[in-house]
This record gives structure tokens, sequence and C-alpha cells, in this order.
């Protein structure tokens, strides 16, 4: 059986990188808090916090980041199959993003699908895109993933005063997309991708986090846009990273002295050493960017890739791990060198 190849990543940031100090200086929020709790030192925001202006659209990164892969891979679009795109935070309902960016890249007479949900959608979309390489005449495909969260955060409110649930997405959070290149040849050299895992486990579970979307009909003054029970986060995402971990090498027949690498889950800096100390993996190099991207949701798993891409060579193992914690999904894949 030939599996889909990881053939090439791309990824887009918006805008300079915001520092603690500046989210200090923007927001008033607390340095030490930020440090402390989030334990973040970076992120890139697609709005201008000290106008409200956005900058960057969820199209204009997801562009960006796939013509930076079709580039890497020596694609051209008229040998790109279909397009894939995952986010929780789309530029419109209607029309779908995934087609503005097709049209952005010069694609036409492709199959085009846009996935609705949070980090786990990257997962989601490589998942898809793999199932996709299987008809006929398919050969190549592009999986996009990312999320503009800054447009959701009221940026004319004294963030000082919001409870913890709210603040905590002023400071967490980032913009960015990611995309990789999918082949179903053989030949292809890259980062095969051998299994993905993808599962709702939120049965009869309150949501870990919420984000709205507003008619004009229904906007109040006092409603909020984005809110996390970031104590249930903390408790539940550990023991769901452990569960996929054991869950893949099983599906694998891997032991885990036989992964090069892993890539835990992104939800901030302090989380991620967390979640990598559980993992107990100290023979596998851990692939991290959050602590320097900020959570940008979908985009954070191209982030990893593109920088193990750099990294694994034929025959060396690597195990990918997602949790979102919206409604609860787990998720990830593992990879190999080829």
């Amino acid at each position: 059986m030939t599996h889909p190849c990881i053939t090439a990543v791309g990824t887009a940031l918006p805008g300079p990188a915001i520092d603690n100090d500046r989210l200090t200086e923007l927001l008033g929020v607390n340095r030490e808090w930020v440090d402390a709790f989030i334990g973040t030192k970076t992120r890139h925001f697609a709005v201008d916090l000290a106008t409200g202006e956005q900058h960057s659209t969820l199209t204009d990164l997801a562009e960006r980041a796939a013509a930076n892969a079709m580039q890497r891979a020596g694609v051209r679009p008229r040998s790109i199959d279909f397009i894939v795109l995952a986010t929780a935070s789309p530029d419109e309902l209607m029309p779908a993003t995934v087609n503005r960016v097709a049209d952005r890249l010069g694609l036409n007479q492709i199959p085009t699908y846009q996935l609705q949900s949070g980090c786990a959608g990257a997962i989601q979309a490589l998942d898809l895109g793999s199932l996709l390489l299987q008809r006929p005449g398919h050969r190549t495909g592009l999986v996009i993933g990312g999320d503009v969260c800054a447009k959701h955060l009221r940026l004319d409110r004294d963030v000082t005063r919001l409870p913890s649930h709210e603040l905590v997405n002023y400071v967490l959070f980032g913009d960015g997309a990611g995309a990789a290149v999918l082949s179903g040849q053989e030949s292809a050299r890259g980062m095969a991708l051998h299994t993905v895992l993808n599962q709702f486990t939120g049965l009869g579970q309150p949501a870990g986090q919420v984000i709205r979307w507003f008619g004009a009909a229904e906007r109040t003054d006092d409603a909020i846009p984005a809110e996390e029970d970031y104590k249930a986060i903390e408790q539940r995402v550990p023991e769901l990273a452990d569960e996929v971990l054991w869950q893949l090498l099983e599906t694998m027949d891997w032991a885990p002295e036989d992964l090069s690498y892993v890539l835990p889950p992104q939800l901030s800096g302090r989380m991620t050493r967390r979640i990598a100390e559980r993992l107990r993996l100290p023979d596998a190099r851990e692939i991290s960017c959050v602590a320097d991207t900020g959570n940008n949701g979908n985009a954070l798993p191209f982030f990893q890739l593109e920088r193990l891409a750099g990294q694994l060579r034929p025959g060396e193992r690597a195990l990918a791990i997602c949790v979102e914690s919206s409604k609860w999904l787990k998720g990830g894949f593992a990879l190999e060198g080829r």
C-alpha cells in the first residue's frame, strides 16, 4: 500500500511579532501573569491592536501559505487535483473561504472542501486529503489550516477588568495559516503519512471552549464572543494527549523508543511543556512552535510540520498529537521519512 506523502509545507504569519512587553503596553494586561500562566513569548495578529483595523484576512494568509508550499514542492496550479481548508474562523459564512483561496491561487474545475473546527480541523483536513488521494485521477492535493482569531476580540473594552475565562483569549491566541502539498505517488519524497486518528470524545461533556458568531439581529453590547474553561482544559488535554499517543503507537505497532520526534498539542508555551513532560518520550525530540507563534488554531500542526520537514530523515518516525477542547476532539497522525 502506498501511503500519502507530505512533499512540502508552507506557512504564513501576519504583521510583526507582538512580545509580552508590547502586549502589556497595548492591552494593559499583567506581564508577569502572561509569562507565568500562559508561557507564550510572541504572537502575530491580523489586526492592529492599537487601532482595531484588520490588515490581513484568512484568505490572505491561506493564499500565502499555500503558495509557499506549492513553490517548495515544485507544483503548479494545474497539477492540484483538490483543495481542503480547515478553520474555525472563516472570513465569511458565504462564500466559503476555501473558494476565495482557490480563486487567488488560479485553481479551477477541482473539488473544494471547507471543514469547520478548531485546531483538530487540521487533522481532519489531512484525513480527508488522504482519502481523496485514493480516488482515480487524484494524484496531488492541497491541504490548508488557518485561523484569524483576533477579529473576535473587542479592543474597545477595558481588558484588565475582564474575568479570566475571557481575558485568556486576548493573550493566548495569535493568527496564521499553514499548508501542505499531499502526493499519492509512490515515487514522492518527503514525510509519509501512515495513519490519521480523528475522534470525537465529548459525549455528555460540557464544551471547554466556545466562539460565537453574531448576526446583526442578535448582537448585543454585552455578548461574549469567546470564552474558555481553562481549568477543564488543563485537566483534560494532557489526559487526552496521552490517550492519543498510545492509540497511535498501538495502531502502528510502534514502541515509544521507535520515535525520533513528537509533535505535542500546542495550547500555550506553559501547557505544551506540561504535556510533553507527561508523554514521557525522552528519546523523541519535541517539535513545538506555540511559544513563538501564539495559538493560531488550525495553522499550528503545519508550523510543526514545517519545522519537522527540515529534520526528519528517511526511515525516522514521528507522531503528532492534537486535542481540541471545544467539544473535546482528539486526533493525530504518524509520519515516517521517505
